[in-house]
């Protein structure tokens, strides 16, 4: 995995997680759920990334 690809899933996961938080603050269930949303796709990239790596070796 990239340095700038690592660097790129974790700040959509922190942003994910921004956003959950904020969205429990306000109760605001959809951008909850946004928040869950995309650090469930950063998770997802990440892990291909892992798979990449994997298979480069």
């Amino acid at each position: 995995m990239s340095a700038a690809d690592k660097t790129e899933n974790t700040a959509d996961k922190l942003k994910g997680k921004a956003k959950e938080t904020a969205g429990k603050a306000t109760g605001d269930e959809r951008l909850q759920g946004e928040g869950k949303a995309d650090q469930a796709k950063s998770d997802v990239k990440q892990a291909g990334e892992h798979v990449k790596d994997a298979f480069k070796r």
